[in-house]
């Protein structure tokens, strides 16, 4: 059984759902050594989110992140202020309520040197700030070497 650690960065992104499938991959040629084994995706930050979802259909990526809003919204019906903490702004606390619906991680199993996506599955970052930020994941990769 072998382990491998590598910290990899996503360019800045404002709010939305982004495919980041290939970006993962050519971060990660190591993933090509291993005959079986788990990658283990983990985004360092509180206001964003991994994800697998379809990676055919970009309106899919629109509709997780409308579905998202309606369901920890920056402002109540009349405008008001919703939460107490807004210390990065009103989009502050909804992301991270976002995020921990979500999640921090997400883990796609290998096999023969490849990711084990479904055909129509893809790798998203859900990015919930309006401002860009750039994200820091780490890939941690256990398995068999072939």
């Amino acid at each position: 059984m072998s382990w491998f650690q590598k910290q990899f960065t996503l360019p800045s992104k404002s709010r939305g759902s982004y495919l980041i499938t290939d970006q993962v991959t050519s971060s990660l040629p190591e993933i090509k050594n291993y005959k079986i084994g788990l990658l283990n995706l983990f985004v360092q930050h509180t206001s964003c989110a991994l994800s697998l979802n379809e990676n055919w259909d970009s309106d899919v990526r629109a509709d997780m992140s409308d579905a998202l809003d309606r369901i920890a919204p920056e402002y109540g019906p009349k405008g008001e202020e919703l939460y107490r903490h807004d210390a990065e702004g009103p989009d502050d606390m909804p992301a991270h309520i976002k995020s921990s619906l979500i999640g921090a991680s997400v883990t796609i199993p290998i096999r023969d040197g490849r990711l084990q996506l479904g055909q129509w599955q893809g790798v998203y970052l859900m990015e919930f700030r309006a401002s860009k930020h750039e994200r820091r994941v780490v890939a941690t990769i256990q398995g068999e070497k072939a």
